[in-house]
């Protein structure tokens, strides 16, 4: 079939952006292609909102067929955290069939050289970007995010992401010339010549391993890099989120036929429920590259026995904010409130201990204890979210029933200073909606140096939880901070502080162990917002991940170069 999207098309569109992103990624100055605001989008062959959620709806019920090799069975049953049945169903593959598919088109891939690579690569992007109202609706009846949410970062921010990676890795394989030509004097002699000739080089099969709450978010970072880098790539969706996955398969694939490439270097790997096929790809011989999302237990896992591949790992962590002064009490309480609030806490990046000095702090209204700290945040979280539209907006649903059940015991561990309530959603009636609960815990040395058991605040509590501990001072809360960054790992970590020694010292506590540090936002800004191109996502230094996204490290080793001298 005759390539419909030439190389000089695609270079005439998109080189100028890719051309952007490498600045952006250079001076981390603020940049985005893809408009955050919904009301952009409904020309130039973009779907507007009625038209995207047409396109959903329409999806529904169906079977999508990707026409990829090996298709042995059509699997699916995902119902939507606000209640709704998908009804969509999947291919499932004889991996036995499609990998080797997948293989076959790598050669002309790699072939293609970097730049043809990129430009594929931001047209996918760019046409799931036209497609970002329907892309918000998968997203938000996967992961439980409220629309605006889904539609942010499940769409533009998510997209950027994978702008990001393209960049990063088209840096990295320009990296070395294509060619060298090579003289070495030999004196009165002839001097020694060669033509040298470098080629990046795939290291095979990228195995994409999705998850539940942020499926393009987290997974485009890891798909773009390796695609870029002329790796086929797979993608194994969470069985709970795998429309918004298979939807980017589609059209990575679409795009990839239209511009003279084998399609089958982008497949899904639909799975039946509990087959758990995600160990046995991880382990195959032609799975080179795996990036993954989700639980420490099976993070842990793919780091040990995949050896075979290069794995990249986004876990948990214990998220840390020390609260030791401030001179904007109120901006404060409100950054946080958010911060404690957006998706019901079911981000990686949700602060989830807040070390505050049990002797209190010092605001620009005088001191406040500790016991007026916490209630005024508890306060600030209730005025939040005291409206149930607003509050439904912001929450979102709760994603999984594990979620549920680790807030119902959170209450049980302390005094309580914020109850979670229910909130009824009119659209969806059976979505799980409920508020944060902040638990009031002691930080004393004694329960966390040397203990028997373990606080409650060492180890994750994934959801709408936060502990309000009681540290002794500032230096037992940075003491505190160390321990858990490096026995538990932090994705971030936050600060409030007016003493120039106070935020030194949590400075180079990050910096030692290898944290991601926001200090005194009370802005619009929050500890669990990142921003492409500019911030890094986690560090890849600490247990809670061993990759940032993104870096040259998340990309560099995707590929290898070849040389050939003659």
């Amino acid at each position: 079939m005759a390539a419909e999207l030439s190389a000089h098309q695609l270079i005439a569109q998109h080189r100028p952006t890719l051309d952007q992103a490498l600045e952006a990624i250079r001076t981390r100055a603020y940049w985005s292609p893809h408009p955050e605001h919904p009301k952009a989008y409904g020309e130039n062959g973009s779907l507007g909102m009625a038209e995207g959620k047409a396109a959903f709806d329409a999806v529904l019920g169906t079977r999508l067929d990707l026409d990829q090799p090996g298709t042995d069975d059509w699997v699916g049953g995902e119902v939507s955290p606000y209640g709704i049945e998908l009804g969509v169903t999947y291919p499932h593959a004889d991996i036995d069939v499609l990998l080797p598919a997948m293989r076959a088109g790598q050669r002309a891939w790699r072939d293609a050289g970097a730049q043809a690579r990129a430009m594929v690569c931001l047209e996918i992007l760019k046409r799931i970007s036209d497609r970002t109202h329907e892309f918000a609706h998968a997203v938000m009846h996967t992961s439980g995010q409220a629309f605006m949410m889904a539609f942010q970062a499940g769409g533009p921010h998510a997209q950027d992401r994978g702008l990001e990676a393209v960049a990063y890795a088209y840096a990295e394989q320009v990296r070395t010339p294509d060619t060298a030509e090579w003289t070495k004097p030999q004196g009165k002699r002839d001097p020694l010549t060669l033509t040298k000739q470098f080629t990046p080089v795939p290291r095979g099969i990228a195995l994409v391993i999705g998850c539940n709450t942020f499926p393009t978010w987290n997974g485009y970072p890891g798909l773009f890099a390796s695609l870029a880098t002329g790796n086929a790539v797979l993608v194994k969706p969470h069985p709970r989120a795998v429309l918004p996955l298979a939807l980017t398969v589609q059209v990575a694939r679409e795009v990839l036929m239209e511009a003279g490439f084998d399609p089958n270097l982008v497949a899904l790997a639909g799975e039946r429920p509990g087959e758990g096929i995600a160990k046995t790809l991880a382990v195959r011989p032609e799975i080179r590259i795996i990036d993954y999302t989700g639980s420490t237990a099976f993070g842990d896992w793919l780091e040990t026995h995949a050896r075979q591949a290069q794995v990249y790992t986004e876990k948990a962590g214990v998220n840390t904010v020390i609260v030791e002064s401030t001179d904007d009490y109120k901006g404060m309480l409100s950054n946080l409130a958010f911060s404690l609030s957006l998706y019901s806490g079911q981000m990686c990046t949700t602060p989830q201990n807040l070390l505050v000095p049990r002797d209190g702090i010092r605001t620009e209204e005088g001191p406040k204890s500790y016991d007026e700290v916490v209630a005024d945040l508890a306060k600030s979280v209730g005025g939040l979210l005291g409206d149930d539209a607003r509050a439904g907006g912001l929450l979102g649903a709760i994603v999984n029933p594990d979620v549920k059940a680790r807030l119902e015991a959170a209450a049980g561990l302390g005094e309580v200073a914020l109850a979670s309530r229910e909130i009824s959603n009119p659209e969806f009636p059976d979505a799980v909606v409920r508020t944060p609960v902040i638990v009031k815990l002691d930080g004393a040395r004694k329960y966390w140096e040397g203990a028997d058991d373990e606080a409650p605040y060492l180890s994750e509590c994934f959801g709408p939880v936060s502990f309000a501990v009681a540290v002794d001072s500032a230096a037992d809360a940075v003491e505190l901070l160390r321990r858990t960054v490096r026995d538990k790992g932090a994705m971030t970590v936050g600060a409030y502080t007016t003493d120039g020694e106070v935020e030194r010292a949590v400075q180079e506590a990050c910096l030692e162990e290898c944290a991601q540090l926001s200090l005194n936002l009370t802005g619009g800004v929050y500890v669990n917002q990142t921003a492409a191109f500019s911030d890094f996502h986690g560090s890849g230094g600490n247990p809670a991940a061993n990759a940032a996204l993104c870096d040259g490290a998340f990309v560099a080793n995707r590929f290898r170069v070849v040389e050939v001298r003659r």
